[in-house]
């Protein structure tokens, strides 16, 4: 049991998701599911609201049965649970499911759905699953139609998520209220960031555009959009966390205020004084308390009043205060806190507690403890461990001083593509946090961007609902089964149960995150391989067994080519190739700076040189048969979001993943492995860094001049539109393709 004070914060808190969605039977959503999901199976399964009683209202409960006349019956307490056991139902006995990138597969099922011999039963052992991080918005979903979100709200929903991060279309609020106290469209302008960035601009980091203005038509588009996220989320028992006033503003702000307290914000990542150093209005200034009104009064006008009483609002998100003063901290959050509870008083402040884990050197204990302690009431603030599966701050903080808070799993940075997990630390870590923290209410996904680990994922969210940590062998065999729809091909699980102990479970946290390969950095004779942290290029693991569970994974589809046709197979055989070329690419790199080294003659650089090229090209060859792994629908979204602007939502989607900024402030932070992006960009990146080599003596080497003629090179790149760049944006069969592979790199591959 938590403490009281946990408890009480909770039942309000279920009570106002509950008046958000009072106006329609809670079992409405879940029908709605059924018949957009199993259309052919929408008579089979029959729903029951449960009202709970007691400790039952801080955790959700289900049971699923088999009824006399073959129905599957599924009983909750909330529209969550209810969702939660029919994918439990789903996954583990029909063999479907609803997937990222291979989308739902629910229409799958068998025609005649499986009889229970018992019931089902589940009870989550937080009240919250929490989803969402502020930059998933930018890196993954910044382009994103109706259609995509609708299948994340979906897989959501299935998942147990009843707590979401949901601020689409907030730079339509920003607008309006900056246009009510008197700002004008430049001023504005100057102040709201691309569309792939605008991440950074709700926190401060960056302010402005580079490359063009956002237009207004797409702002509308993305507003409209999130009256569709609230409406569907209300039909799926997800309580939405709308975005506060953070503080920020336009610079001009002193022609419409002359008397206004401002602070600026540092530089952030170099950025300048331009496109960074913020301007925000003291919390303390009544101005602060005066448009935090505004924009919660004009969202709960647009929006509904009870649709929400959840508000993120992140003020030092890699931006230091003005002072690390005891009183000074205390004094800025408790003015914020009074400032969001004068506009909505039954607020519940949502924080990310990156900035302590980020900046531990600035945030000790005692700044954390002034600083959360400006509110002065528990149950009015709800933090976010962002990073607790690698840099838990809950400990250090004893459970940050009382505030209720979620245990989350970041995993990713920027979206990165390498397999990787710690299954131990979001089993084991999670559940001990829950036996001995009084003030944990949820468990949560935050990573920065969607990639291939899915099961990771997964794993946290099936973890909330089980009371001790979860068996992985026997998870991983299960959730095997379901992604593929079969129980009769052992090879699947042997190639799985290959990288559960060992690339899913990495244990040396000097690598936190999802691995880069230095394939995608800036090539350089040093400083490149074993790097660590949460962008290391250090592989955890033996590469070997990488190749030994891709063999399997391979025989697989040997053994039932009917695997080839199946999308989380094609998916899943792409991104292993892709895994096992990756790791392939360090002793080619190795050779070449050994050759160089030792001053070769051009001629034997240049042969080491092409073999490295030769394999970024197959290895761009093979993630070209999969749409999801190519660079094309990624440009393609962003033209598509906003045609009247194609060319500047292009250039936003091309500086994103590759220079970060106008000058490559933060370059390649967010790369990926997309076929195009492979072939034209970075091949072409180590194809120049191969003739420097063969060119130029070590004793000569200048990796400065060097950057600064390829910084000119990926900026012309970047500036590229689709209509006068040929990568390949098609898509050919795997199996024809690795044919071809293997007669090439058969050895890589063992066979």
């Amino acid at each position: 049991m938590r403490l009281l004070k946990s408890c009480v914060w909770l039942l309000s808190a279920v009570g106002a998701a509950a008046a958000a969605s009072s106006d329609q039977s809670p079992t409405e959503g879940v029908e709605s599911l059924v018949k957009r999901r199993l259309p052919h199976h929408v008579d089979w399964f029959e729903f029951a609201l449960e009202q709970s009683h007691g400790s039952a209202l801080v955790n959700d409960s289900y049971t699923v049965s088999s009824t006399k006349n073959g129905k599957v019956r599924i009983e909750g307490t909330t529209t969550s649970a209810l969702l939660s056991g029919l994918h439990k139902y789903l996954s583990n006995e029909a063999n479907v499911d609803i997937w990222w990138f291979v989308g739902s597969q629910l229409d799958r099922a068998p025609k005649a759905l499986p009889k229970l011999t018992s019931p089902i039963k589940g009870s989550s052992v937080v009240p919250y699953r929490y989803y969402w991080n502020t930059v998933t918005t930018s890196y993954t979903s910044a382009f994103w139609s109706w259609e995509d979100w609708e299948t994340q709200l979906d897989w959501m929903a299935l998942r147990g998520v009843n707590l979401a991060l949901a601020w689409i279309g907030v730079e339509k609020i920003f607008i309006d209220v900056f246009h009510e106290i008197g700002l004008n469209d430049d001023e504005i302008d100057s102040f709201i960031s691309g569309p792939a960035f605008l991440a950074w601009n709700h926190f401060g980091n960056i302010q402005g555009s580079w490359g063009g203005s956002m237009p207004r038509s797409w702002v509308d588009d993305q507003f409209s959009l999130q009256l569709k996220i609230l409406e569907r989320m209300q039909e799926l028992g997800i309580t939405p966390i709308l975005p506060a006033f953070p503080g920020f503003v336009p610079r001009n702000i002193s022609r419409v205020f002359p008397d206004i307290s401002l602070s600026t914000s540092p530089v952030w990542n170099d950025f300048g004084t331009t496109l960074s150093a913020d301007v925000y209005i003291n919390p303390f200034d009544p101005r602060f308390a005066q448009l935090q009104k505004l924009f919660i009064d004009r969202q709960q006008e647009l929006y509904g009043e009870n649709v929400t009483h959840f508000w993120t609002l992140d003020q030092f998100n890699e931006n230091q205060p003005l002072s690390g003063d005891l009183d000074y901290l205390r004094n800025v959050s408790h003015n914020t806190w009074a400032a969001l509870k004068a506009a909505d008083p039954e607020a519940v402040w949502v924080m990310q507690a990156w900035l302590f884990s980020s900046d531990s050197s600035f945030w000790t204990n005692d700044r954390i403890e002034a600083f959360v302690g400006g509110i002065p009431v528990d149950s009015d603030m709800l933090l976010l461990d962002l990073f607790a599966e690698s840099a838990p701050q809950w400990q250090r903080t004893d459970s940050f001083y009382g505030k209720p808070w979620i245990w989350c799993q970041l995993h990713d940075y920027g979206g990165n593509m390498g397999l990787y997990g710690q299954i131990e630390n979001v089993t084991i870590n999670s559940m001990d946090a829950v036996r001995n923290s009084d003030s944990i209410v949820g468990f949560g996904l935050t990573m920065e961007g969607m990639e291939g680990n899915e099961i990771m994922y997964d794993l946290l969210l099936d973890q909330a609902w089980s009371p001790k940590p979860i068996d992985t062998e026997t998870y991983f065999h299960d959730w095997v089964s379901a992604r593929y729809g079969t129980k009769n091909v052992q090879s699947l699980y042997r190639g799985w149960e290959m990288l559960r102990p060992t690339v899913f479970n990495n244990t040396n946290l000097t690598v936190t995150a999802v691995p880069k390969s230095i394939l995608e950095l800036t090539p350089a004779i040093n400083g490149l391989l074993g790097r660590t942290g949460h962008h290391a290029t250090t592989i955890t693991y033996d590469p070997a067994v990488m190749v030994d569970a891709w063999s399997e994974l391979f025989k697989a589809g040997i053994e039932d080519l009917t695997l080839f046709s199946n999308p989380s197979y094609q998916y899943d055989l792409v991104d292993w190739t892709r895994q096992v070329l990756v790791n392939s690419f360090e002793d080619l790199y190795k050779d070449l700076v050994d050759a160089y080294n030792q001053s070769s003659t051009p001629t034997v650089i240049r042969s080491r040189g092409a073999k490295l090229i030769t394999l970024l090209k197959t290895l761009d060859a093979v993630l070209a048969t999969n749409d999801n792994f190519q660079l094309a629908p990624w440009i393609k979204q962003a033209r598509a979001s906003d045609p009247s602007a194609a060319n500047f939502f292009e250039f936003n989607a091309r500086n994103q993943i590759t220079l970060w900024g106008p000058q490559g402030q933060i370059e390649d932070y967010a790369s990926k492995q997309w076929a195009g992006l492979v072939g034209t960009y970075y091949a072409e990146r180590w194809q120049q860094f191969i003739d420097y080599l063969a060119t130029t003596k070590p004793a000569s080497y200048n990796q400065t001049a060097f950057h600064e003629k390829l910084l000119a090179w990926e900026t012309t790149w970047g500036q590229q539109t689709s209509s006068n760049n040929k990568f390949n944006a098609g898509e050919s069969d795997i199996r024809s393709v690795l044919d071809t592979i293997l007669k090439s790199w058969g050895d890589v591959f063992k066979l």
